[in-house]
This record gives C-alpha cells, sequence and structure tokens, in this order.
C-alpha cells in the first residue's frame, strides 16, 4: 500500500509529437482550456519526477522513499524542512543524474513544479511561495496566457515555445550538440482538485526526446551547476 499519492499521468496534447505507445492523449483538452481564465506555461524539464513529503522523498512510486543515489542530496535537504512540510507535498524535477539532455546553466539540482495539499493542487501563485519558502526554485515560466480564443494560435503558440533551447542551455547527450528543450507543461494558474488534474494539466513533448536506455541508472553522471562549469574553466 502506497503511503500517499503518487503524481498522476500528465496527458499529451494531440499535436504533441513525442508519446509513445503507453501515453495517454488528451483529445478534448480544448474543451477545459478554452475555458480557464489563466494558464500557465512551464518548460518540462528533464529529470525524474520527485515528491518531497512529511514522509520522505518519493520517486514516481509512493509505496516507499526512494534510496537512490541521485536523490542523495536531496534527501539530505529532505532532514532539514520534514517537520515544517505538514500535509504539504511538494513535486519537483530532480535533475542531479544526467538524463538525454545535459542542462549547461543549472543554479540547481531541483525544481518545483508543482504543490499539492490533500485532496487540492494549489494554484501557481501558492507553489511559487511554497517553493521560495523552503528555498527551492520552480522550473521557468514559459509565457501566461489569458482564455485561448483560437485553437489554431493555441497551438502554434506551443510550438513556437517548444522550438526553442531549453532556459538553462540544452545539449543533446549522444551528440553533443545544442537542441531544443524537452517540451511543455500547460496548467491552470488557478487551484484545482486531484480529480481534476486531467483538465488542468497537459504536455507537449518533442519527438525523440527520449535518449537513454533501461541501463542508465548504471552509468549515471552527475549535472554539474553553473558554478562548477565556471570554476573548472577558471573564471571563478
Amino acid at each position: 500500500m502506497a503511503i500517499s499519492q503518487k503524481y498522476g499521468r500528465t496527458y499529451h496534447y494531440p499535436f504533441s509529437p513525442g508519446t509513445t505507445s503507453d501515453d495517454r492523449i488528451n483529445h478534448t483538452y480544448w474543451n477545459h482550456f478554452s475555458t480557464i481564465p489563466q494558464l500557465i506555461h512551464t518548460e518540462k524539464l528533464d529529470g525524474e519526477n520527485n515528491c518531497l513529503s512529511r514522509y520522505g522523498v518519493f520517486a514516481r512510486s509512493h509505496a516507499a522513499p526512494t534510496v537512490s543515489p541521485w536523490t542523495r542530496s536531496l534527501r539530505q535537504r529532505w532532514e532539514s524542512i520534514k517537520y515544517d512540510l505538514g500535509d504539504l507535498e511538494l513535486f519537483g524535477e530532480n535533475l542531479f543524474a544526467i538524463h538525454s539532455i545535459e542542462y549547461l546553466d543549472l543554479e540547481s539540482h531541483f525544481y518545483v513544479f508543482g504543490v499539492r495539499l490533500n485532496e487540492q493542487w494549489l494554484s501557481w501563485e501558492e507553489t511559487e511561495f511554497y517553493a521560495h519558502f523552503f528555498d527551492f526554485p520552480t522550473v521557468p515560466v514559459l509565457a501566461t496566457t489569458a482564455t485561448p480564443i483560437l485553437q489554431i494560435d493555441f497551438e502554434q503558440q506551443l510550438r513556437q515555445l517548444t522550438a526553442q533551447p531549453s532556459t538553462f542551455g540544452s545539449v543533446d547527450i549522444l551528440t553533443g550538440q545544442p537542441c531544443t528543450m524537452e517540451g511543455v507543461v500547460t496548467r491552470n494558474s488557478e487551484s484545482y482538485s486531484v480529480a481534476d488534474f486531467p483538465k488542468n494539466v497537459t504536455k507537449y513533448v518533442r519527438k525523440g526526446h527520449v535518449k537513454t536506455d533501461e541501463h542508465w541508472t548504471q552509468k549515471w553522471q552527475r549535472a554539474p551547476l553553473r558554478w562548477e562549469r565556471r570554476k573548472n574553466v577558471g573564471i571563478d
């Protein structure tokens, strides 16, 4: 039995090119998004979904806290805040280990993208508040959109956003060449219930974004932070 409820699956936009056979598609996304007063487009970072709650640090499974080596520093951070979390659950992207994209300008290894309180996902404003309260950054906000009028314009904006490089500088680990960001996650800027998650959050992922295989955990590498890269080239 799980200690807490794991993060729900984020459905893809129907025009998201990075889907696989087991992904779910939100074919009715426009019915919901066209009535939401404000949408937030955030960068989908290429890491591991981790949750910090009073019970520990969790990866995708919430059956037991994770003990992976790439969460060691995050678990140390958790030790200092665990008694202040209460019923809050902080969800974020753990970039400590390099996956398919190497980021050249990271300031942190953990970026919060959502905060859950019991059966409610908090608003983006509240998410930013609690992330900063616990001294974590949030994932980059790429754009804020008022209630979209034309679906074609909305979809064109998403394609333009994902055609850009990552906020943190993105390099394909196989080619060593600059690449575009992994994708975009769109969410309702206001709060919503856990049950209504699929109606309020949808993602766009570029084609061929996964470059690692099932054995990546055996040869993973730590992602250097920006100050470490500068130090290594004698800037600092």
